[in-house]
């Protein structure tokens, strides 16, 4: 699929790189969830396009076992204003192949990166990002996207 627009987010970001090496990146990503959490980041961003949260894996040294930059955030329109403590990315239009976690989290979303991991996509390793909409609050039995950046 092609998203032919840019979209911009607010939110906030990993202060240095992770790599999937050694479950580095579970801890470390699971630690910015829990300040996201913790610190009701979502609620702190103003004109937010939705309430979906939005993790976007990005700044990739190289393949998915190379180091990447990790931000949460939600998705705001091209001319919001963000607080000074907030960061922002912006991502530009891209192919992307779409896949959904589904069942209990966090595990579901970890075997879905497994199985892209181990598949022959060819991948842009520009960014990726998973989608967490209403769909993905009963983590028991959740739905998140997961937007895997392709080659043209």
């Amino acid at each position: 699929m092609k998203i032919d627009h840019e979209m911009r987010f607010a939110g906030i970001k990993l202060k240095n790189k992770t790599s999937n090496r050694d479950g580095q990146s579970s801890i470390d990503c699971g630690n910015l969830w829990q300040k996201f959490e913790s610190d009701k980041v979502a609620f702190q961003i103003m004109n937010k396009r939705s309430n979906d949260v939005y993790a976007v894996y990005f700044n990739y040294d190289g393949d998915y076992m190379d180091p990447f930059d990790y931000f949460i955030g939600c998705m705001i329109p091209s001319d919001a204003v963000i607080a000074d403590h907030l960061s922002e990315i912006r991502i530009p239009p891209a192919h992307y192949q779409k896949f959904m976690a589904q069942g209990k989290m966090p595990e579901s979303i970890g075997k879905k990166w497994t199985e892209i991991w181990q598949s022959d996509i060819e991948r842009a390793y520009t960014f990726d990002f998973e989608s967490y909409g209403s769909r993905s609050h009963d983590w028991e039995n959740a739905e998140v996207g997961i937007f895997i950046s392709i080659k043209d």
